[in-house]
C-alpha cells in the first residue's frame, strides 16, 4: 500500500510501502492509459526529489524546533498561529488532525513555553482563542531569512509561467495530502 508523506507543506510524496518494502513506483501511482517510458522516467524523477524534499524539510524543521526546545508538533503549531492568526482549539484540532484531548496538552505545552496564550475571543466570550506570542519567535526570523534568501535565489532560475506550474502542483499535492492525512485520522 502506498501512502504519503504526512509533513504539512510539502509536496505529497509517495513513500516506502509498508506491504512491500518498496517505493510506488509511477506506474502504480496514476494509471494513463498507453504505458510512456518517459513519463514515467519523469515521475520517477520528480517522486525521488519529493521524496528527498520531505526528508530534507522533516530534518529542517525538527532543527528548528529543537533550537527552540519544541517537537516538530508544536513547532508547526506556531507556523499555523502564524500564518493564520488566533484559532479555538477546534480548528487547531481540524488543522492538525490531532484529538482534542491531545490539542489541549499541545496548548498547555506551548503555553508553559511562553509560545502562546490563551485570549477571550473578541464577539463569543464562551471562546477561547490560541493566540502565538510574536516576541517569543523573534529569534526564529534570522533561520528562516536565510534559507528564505537561497530559496528566493533558486526562483530566480525558473520563469513565471514555470513558477505557477510550481505552485499549481504543490498546491494540488498539498489538498491531496491534507485529505490522506484526514483519512489516517478517522
Amino acid at each position: 500500500m502506498t501512502r504519503t508523506s504526512e509533513q504539512p507543506g510539502n509536496a505529497a510524496t509517495p513513500e516506502i510501502s509498508a506491504a512491500s518494502a518498496t517505493p510506488a513506483t509511477p506506474g502504480r501511482v496514476a494509471k494513463r492509459g498507453a504505458a510512456d517510458p518517459a513519463r514515467d522516467e519523469v515521475l520517477r524523477r520528480l517522486f525521488t526529489a519529493g521524496r528527498e524534499n520531505s526528508s530534507v524539510t522533516v530534518m529542517f524543521h525538527s532543527a528548528v524546533a529543537a533550537r527552540q526546545g519544541l517537537n516538530a508538533t508544536e513547532s508547526k503549531t506556531l507556523d499555523l498561529l502564524e500564518r493564520d492568526g488566533p484559532l479555538t482549539a477546534k480548528d487547531l484540532a481540524r488543522r492538525t488532525g490531532l484529538a482534542p484531548a491531545s490539542v489541549t496538552g499541545l496548548i498547555d505545552r506551548l503555553e508553559a513555553k511562553g509560545f502562546v496564550r490563551r485570549i477571550k475571543h473578541p464577539s463569543d466570550k464562551r471562546r477561547v482563542l490560541v493566540e502565538l506570542r510574536r516576541e517569543a519567535i523573534a529569534g526564529l526570523a534570522e533561520v528562516f531569512e536565510d534559507w528564505g534568501r537561497e530559496v528566493a535565489e533558486l526562483c530566480e532560475e525558473f520563469t513565471v509561467q514555470e513558477l505557477e506550474t510550481v505552485i499549481r502542483f504543490l498546491s494540488g499535492a498539498t489538498e491531496r495530502q491534507r485529505r490522506a492525512a484526514a483519512r489516517l485520522a478517522e
